[in-house]
C-alpha cells in the first residue's frame, strides 16, 4: 500500500471512528484507550496471519516422522507477531452473534493475550462495558472492512500513530492534554539528526513511545553495509521510563503494535534511575516536560544522583526552580563515549542564568554540544510555545570539538492550520543536510529540493544570515555561554525593491500627525467637562 493510500485509509478510519464517538456520550479521553485497543487486536490478527504462512514454510521437517512440528509462541515472537488464542482473534469478535455480549468478548480477548504475554499484563484496555453495545459493534465493523483485512506491513502501526496524533490534537491526554504525543516533525528532526541505527536507545520521558517507533522506521528505511535489510530488534535495544501510568500503557501497546521488543518502566526519572544506563547509551531521545517545578531538592536520591556530573541547579535558597537542567544532565550522562542525544527543551533553557548558567558552561566546555535548533511557535498540538531542540555528541570529530552548529529554524515551517505548524519533507531534508555538512558527511539532499536550493544556491553548506552559522566556543564565551541560535545567526532582512518605502513612511507620518491632532481635540473636550 503506497503512502497516499495509507493516508486515505487513516482519514477514512478516523472519520468513521470519531463520527461514532460524536454521537455518543463519551469524551475523547474516555474513547481513546478502548479504540486503540481495537486497533491493536485488528493488527495482531493481520500480523498473525502473515506470520503463520511464513512460519509454516520455514518449520523444519522431523526426519523420523516426516512431519513438521507445531508452531510455537517463540516462532511467532521471532516473526514479530502474537500467537493468538481463537477467542482473541478479531474475526471471532466481528462474527459474534447479536445475542452474545460483545463487550464481554472483547474484554476476554484482552485478558487472553495478557495471560500469554506478561509484558502486556495489566496494559490492555478492558473497559468495553462502558460502551453502548450498538456503538461497540459499529466500531468493530469499522476495522473489519476488506481494505483493513488486506493491509500489510506497518500500515496499522501508522494508523495507530495517526490516531494518537488526532487524540492529542483533541486534548485527550492527561492534565495538559496531548502530553503523551510528540509531534512527528520534531521526532523526525531528532531521528534524522542523530541517526539511531544501532545499539542501546533510551528515552527517560517516553510518553507513548513515539521516539522508539520513528527509530524503527529509520532502521527499516536504511540498509546495512552488506546491502541487507536490518531487523529492528537485531539492531537496537530500547529502554523507556514514563511517569504516568496511562502513558506507560500506551507506550507498551505502541511497541507491541510495531513488533518492537523493549523495556518500559513506569517511574519518576527525577528520583529513580530504573534502567541503570549510565555511560551505556548509543542514543538518547526525549521530549521531557518543560519547566517542571516542585522537585524535592532534599531528596536523598537526587542529592547523590550520579547522573548530575555538574551538580543540581540549586537556587540561593537551596531549592530547584525547575527540572530543565536535571533532564539535560541525564541525557548527557547516559551517553557512551560516542553517543548522541537529541531532545526538545524549553526556549528559556538556552539563556537561563545562575546555577543553570554554571551547568551550561560546564556542558559546553566538554565539547559535547553539537547543534541547537530554534523552532517556531505552534509545533505542539495543545500548546503554542516555541522551543529549542538540542543535540549532544560525545563522538564529535576533533575538528568540531570546539564548534557548535547554530540553526534558527523559526522561519522554516509549513502552516497546517491556523494553530498548527510542521516541517515539509523538503524542509526536514534540508535541515538534516546542515548537520550532515557540519560532520563532513554527504548532504543527502535530493537535486529537486527547492528549500535547499533557495538557501544554498551553490549546493554546499555556508553560513546563512538568519538561518545557520558554525560558531567557535570563543564566540559562545563572548555571548556569556548563551546557546540561543538567534544571537549568532543574525536576522535576515529581505528588502522588496519594488516597494516605495519612503512614500509609505511619509504616509505613516501623516497618519500619526492626524491621530495626534484628534487626540488633542479629544483631550480638550474631556478637560472642559465640569465635575
Amino acid at each position: 500500500m503506497n503512502q497516499e493510500a495509507i493516508k486515505k485509509l487513516e482519514k477514512e478510519l478516523w472519520d468513521a471512528a470519531d463520527g461514532l464517538r460524536a454521537n455518543s456520550k463519551l469524551t475523547a479521553a474516555e474513547y481513546k484507550d478502548p479504540l486503540l485497543g481495537l486497533v491493536l487486536l485488528r493488527f495482531a490478527q493481520n500480523r498473525y496471519e502473515d506470520a503463520k504462512i511464513q512460519i509454516e514454510k520455514e518449520l523444519p521437517i522431523n526426519p523420523r516422522t516426516g512431519k513438521k512440528r507445531p508452531a510455537t509462541k517463540k516462532d511467532y515472537t521471532g516473526a514479530g507477531a502474537i500467537l493468538l488464542p481463537e477467542k482473541a482473534k478479531y474475526d471471532y469478535l466481528a462474527s459474534l452473534p447479536e445475542k452474545e455480549d460483545i463487550a464481554d468478548a472483547i474484554n476476554t480477548a484482552m485478558k487472553l493475550i495478557e495471560a500469554e504475554y506478561k509484558d502486556l499484563e495489566g496494559i490492555l484496555p478492558k473497559s468495553y462495558h462502558d460502551f453502548d453495545e450498538k456503538l461497540l459493534r459499529d466500531l468493530v465493523r469499522v476495522f473489519n472492512k476488506d481494505a483493513i483485512k488486506k493491509a500489510k506491513g506497518d500500515v496499522f502501526g501508522r494508523i495507530y500513530e495517526f490516531f494518537l496524533m488526532k487524540f492529542s490534537m483533541q486534548g485527550a491526554g492527561a492534565q495538559e492534554g496531548g502530553e503523551f504525543f510528540t509531534p512527528p516533525s520534531l521526532v523526525n528532526l531528532i531521528v534524522q539528526f542523530i541517526q539511531p541505527n544501532h545499539g542501546i536507545i533510551h528515552d527517560p520521558a517516553c510518553g507513548s513511545g513515539g521516539m522508539f517507533v520513528q527509530t524503527a522506521h529509520f532502521i527499516e528505511d536504511h540498509v546495512r553495509k552488506d546491502g541487507q535489510k536490518q531487523s529492528v530488534n537485531e539492531a537496537i535495544t530500547v529502554y523507556g521510563t514514563e511517569l504516568k501510568s496511562n502513558n506507560t500503557k500506551l507506550a507498551k501497546m505502541n511497541l507491541a503494535i510495531h513488533g518492537i521488543e523493549g523495556k518500559i518502566i513506569e517511574s519518576n526519572s527525577f528520583y529513580t534511575n530504573p534502567h541503570q544506563l549510565m555511560d551505556q547509551c548509543d542514543f538518547v531521545m526525549a521530549n521531557p516536560p518543560f519547566n517542571v517545578t516542585g522537585i524535592d531538592a532534599k531528596n536523598k536520591f537526587l542529592a547523590e544522583d550520579e547522573r548530575l556530573p555538574f551538580g543540581a541547579p540549586l537556587t540561593g535558597k537551596g531549592s530547584i526552580s525547575n527540572g530543565n537542567y536535571l533532564w539535560i544532565q541525564y541525557f548527557y550522562s547516559y551517553l557512551n563515549a560516542k553517543g548522541r542525544a537529541g531532545f526538545v527543551m524549553a526556549s528559556s533553557a538556552t539563556d537561563a542564568g545562575n546555577a543553570e548558567k554554571r551547568i551550561r558552561q560546564q556542558l559546553i566546555e566538554t565539547g559535547a554540544v553539537e547543534c541547537i535548533v530554534a523552532i517556531a511557535n505552534n509545533f505542539f498540538y495543545t500548546r503554542s510555545l516555541p522551543c529549542h531542540v538540542w543535540f549532544l555528541n560525545k563522538g564529535k570529530k576533533a575538528k568540531n570539538k570546539d564548534k557548535i552548529l547554530m540553526i534558527d529554524a523559526r522561519n522554516t515551517y509549513r502552516k497546517v492550520t491556523t494553530t498548527i505548524n510542521d516541517f515539509t519533507p523538503e524542509q526536514l531534508e534540508g535541515l538534516t543536510a546542515l548537520i550532515n555538512a557540519f560532520r563532513g558527511n554527504k548532504s543527502g539532499v535530493k537535486a529537486h529540493n527547492a528549500w535547499f536550493k533557495e538557501h544554498f544556491p551553490d549546493g554546499s553548506y555556508q553560513d546563512v544570515e538568519g538561518l545557520c552559522k558554525i560558531v567557535d566556543i570563543a564566540e559562545v564565551i563572548e555571548q556569556d555561554y548563551s546557546l540561543t541560535p538567534g544571537r549568532y545567526v543574525g536576522v535576515k532582512i529581505d528588502m522588496d525593491m519594488d516597494f516605495d518605502y519612503q512614500g509609505r513612511m511619509t504616509e505613516i507620518h501623516s497618519e500619526l500627525a492626524k491621530l495626534h491632532q484628534e487626540a488633542n481635540i479629544l483631550m480638550k473636550k474631556i478637560q472642559s467637562v465640569e465635575l
